[in-house]
């Protein structure tokens, strides 16, 4: 039995790794095989891209480049990671996927959502969450978030106010585009309150991965 495969997006700061490393203690006491990666990186490859994205060295990246480069990384990640585990059931959990490229250079950057789906097509393979959640929090609480964590921010995080509002922006388009998909979470409370707002959307779902 195929996997099943879920998606963690949003804002900067809005505490998804948090919540994935819950989630994944959750959905091992009850007997899954959980496999947690995250985007841009998760392979060898990825990882070695991820560095060149996020590096805040190269401030002057074209966005083009930047698309390309995150769906390079994508591409990689899904053949050698992502579909492996699904094909062997498991439940992935995943810190960022193809819907971040849409927000921050399709809506971001301004290269058109359109855009940065069909050049993901190819490195898909036909790929996509059963369930994304849209951790919801002000881009500006966010950001604040971040710069209070304990590590250098990257070029991404280095964008202006502005910026972040338009990448917000996207995610909620995309919230809109793909309700079949998306569930919206709140992300500004308390975290144990996040952690059973996610498994109430879980919880909704068929029996998976098992």
């Amino acid at each position: 039995m195929r996997g099943y495969f879920i998606s963690f997006e949003g804002p900067d700061g809005s505490g998804k790794t948090t919540q994935i490393n819950l989630l994944e203690e959750y959905l091992t006491n009850k007997g899954y095989e959980v496999l947690v990666t995250r985007e841009p990186g998760g392979t060898p490859i990825s990882e070695a891209i991820r560095k060149i994205i996020l590096d805040t060295g190269f401030r002057e990246m074209d966005p083009v480049t930047e698309m390309l480069l995150y769906a390079a990384s994508r591409a990689q990640h899904v053949e050698e990671l992502i579909k492996p585990a699904l094909d062997k059931g498991k439940i992935v959990l995943c810190d960022r996927f193809v819907d971040s490229s849409i927000a921050y250079q399709g809506v971001g950057r301004g290269l058109g959502i359109d855009v940065v789906e069909e050049i993901n097509k190819v490195a898909l393979q036909g790929t996509l969450p059963d369930l994304t959640l849209f951790f919801d929090i002000d881009p500006e609480e966010g950001l604040k978030r971040g710069q209070g964590r304990d590590r250098q921010v990257d070029r991404l995080e280095l964008e202006d106010l502005a910026f972040h509002k338009k990448v917000y922006e996207g995610f909620s388009m995309l919230y809109s585009r793909y309700p079949d998909r998306f569930r919206r979470i709140k992300a500004d409370g308390h975290i144990h309150e996040i952690h059973c707002q996610i498994i109430n959307e879980i919880g909704e779902l068929p029996k998976y991965g098992k």
